[in-house]
């Protein structure tokens, strides 16, 4: 079966993986965009972007891990924009313009149904209103066999870490303070739920650790 990853979740060093505060002017809130800087110069983040160059090491390796055998992605809402309830029209369409970065079929989790939406570059939006198995399931079904990236926000991380469907975890601790926002692992058991350290590498510009389950 493909597995459920978590890969390139920036938090800061007080743990959370998003300032407050989320507005248009800041999509990751107050401060979040400092939680990335050490994958924004990466070769990997630059040619997903349509750019070319970039640093290589092994903050790339990381970035450029995000990427291998991914069939789907999920993402909570708060990822997808920053409209809240239900959705008062159709223009929200994401971040990320015309062609965003996923290239895959995308299952957003929301309580509130809206139609799919098809992008240029092979992304797909799908709206799921009953829960993090049934998106999942989903993803997993069009994934065809490879592996469902959980993209995030925190807040989506968090439910299914809860739930043990996790299967593997990289995160990245940017050496910034946020002070407040959403918080990765407040109140998360990771050792009772099975998840132990496999890899642990610093850079100057993060430390990386991944988490598997079993």
């Amino acid at each position: 079966m493909s597995k459920l990853r978590v890969s390139c979740f920036s938090i800061s060093l007080d743990g959370f993986g998003a300032g407050p505060e989320q507005t248009l002017e800041n999509p990751l809130g107050i401060g979040g965009e400092a939680l990335h800087e050490w994958f924004v110069p990466t070769r990997t983040f630059q040619k997903v972007h349509g750019q070319e160059g970039g640093t290589t090491g092994p903050d790339d390796d990381f970035g450029a891990r995000q990427f291998a055998n991914i069939g789907a992605w999920i993402l909570g809402r708060n990822m997808f924009g920053p409209v809240r309830g239900p959705w008062p029209d159709e223009s929200w369409k994401g971040w990320w313009g015309d062609n965003p970065p996923y290239h895959r079929p995308v299952f957003v989790l929301t309580h509130h149904a809206r139609a799919p939406i098809t992008m240029e570059g092979g992304t797909t939006f799908h709206f799921v209103t009953d829960g993090i198995e049934t998106a999942l399931a989903q993803a997993r079904q069009a994934a065809e066999g490879k592996d469902v990236l959980l993209g995030g926000g925190a807040a989506t991380i968090r439910q299914y870490l809860r739930a043990g469907l996790i299967d593997e975890m990289h995160v990245a601790i940017s050496p910034v303070m946020l002070g407040s926002g959403e918080h990765l692992f407040a109140g998360i058991d990771t050792i009772k739920l099975g998840y132990r350290r496999t890899e642990y590498v610093m850079t100057p510009n993060a430390t990386h650790f991944v988490l598997r389950k079993g």
